[in-house]
């Protein structure tokens, strides 16, 4: 099952169910108004979204063409975002960047900031520009809605809380965080509003792609036209989603609706997949010549991820983004 929100006069956007050739998509206003109300009563909404989702592919429910300009993030905001840093070949690759050592601990205990979540961009919004000497940078992401969560809740059980399943571009400003984080207080100016796809679905339809706690397609990433990566999102996970469900639950509820990112996919094979952000990027590039070529984002330029099924059908649409000035 697909879900998507369009743009509506509320902050919370309306509730569509999407066809899975990602072509049509239909109100879901009889079951909930907007995704956050239906991910509140899941277990009830759950099957009657599915049944319309099963009218949509029979041609039994009018529906309105597939637009993604008319589509906000699936959750437009969100109670609570935290990501985490899953990708270990990531962290190590940045962290050097910035001259810092990995953590202690960094292989067994997941990394994990709150990052803003009262709004986000539309998958196809442009990403603001204030200064170019801040260092703006994509990173492309996987990212799980869950149900309410328990306090304490094992690994084992953070699976069956995993309800949906998006794509997500987390914006940062590179040169914003390195001071920023010496105040040893976390992530704030450096991490603007993110994006996420323009659909969300339920596990089932990634069929054998999803394990249970993680997916196992590339995520393909385009900038300004040029293919940046590939990058097998299964490959050189260190923690999957019920592990960073797990984490984030040690000491809080998660009420539904919160989202979890995996941090930036990265594999250690990155001569042959690429990357999913320029910072892992130019961190390369020093490691082999001494200097970074490339550079941060700049108004003009452009970046798109997507994620296709071995048939070719694009799983969630995608996140299509220009960088404007601010």
């Amino acid at each position: 099952m697909k879900l998507a929100s369009l743009k509506s006069s509320g902050r919370d956007g309306s509730l569509v169910v999407v066809s899975k050739d990602l072509t049509r998509m239909a109100s879901a206003a009889s079951v909930a108004q907007t995704l956050q109300q239906a991910i509140e009563t899941w277990e009830s909404s759950a099957s009657a979204l599915k049944k319309i989702s099963e009218l949509v592919e029979q041609n039994e429910i009018e529906t309105m063409a597939y637009d993604v300009d008319q589509l906000a993030s699936p959750l437009p905001r969100s109670y609570q975002w935290a990501d985490g840093s899953a990708y270990l070949s990531h962290m190590r690759l940045v962290r050097k960047a910035r001259g810092a050592d990995m953590p202690p601990g960094a292989e067994t205990d997941p990394l994990m900031y709150q990052g803003g979540g009262d709004y986000f961009l539309a998958p196809t919004d442009d990403i603001p520009c204030i200064d170019v000497d801040w260092g703006l940078d994509f990173e492309g992401e996987i990212a799980v809605v869950t149900d309410d969560v328990p306090i304490g809740c094992s690994t084992e059980a953070a699976v069956g809380h995993i309800k949906l399943i998006m794509l997500c571009n987390d914006v940062s400003l590179r040169n914003v965080m390195k001071p920023e984080l010496v105040k040893g207080f976390g992530f704030y100016q450096s991490k603007p509003a993110s994006a996420f796809s323009p659909v969300c679905v339920t596990p089932d339809e990634l069929g054998e792609y999803w394990t249970g706690a993680k997916v196992t397609l590339p995520l393909e990433t385009v900038y300004n036209g040029r293919t940046f990566g590939r990058v097998p999102a299964g490959n050189d996970l260190n923690f999957d989603f019920a592990q960073l469900i797990a984490h984030a639950a040690k000491t809080r509820e998660l009420r539904a609706g919160t989202i979890i990112g995996s941090g930036t996919v990265s594999n250690t094979d990155h001569e042959r997949v690429g990357s999913s952000c320029l910072a892992e990027k130019r961190m390369i590039e020093i490691i082999a010549d001494g200097r970074a070529e490339t550079r941060f984002m700049e108004p003009g330029d452009t970046v798109r991820f997507e994620m296709h099924d071995p048939s070719g059908q694009s799983v969630f649409g995608a996140i299509d983004q220009k960088v404007v000035a601010a």
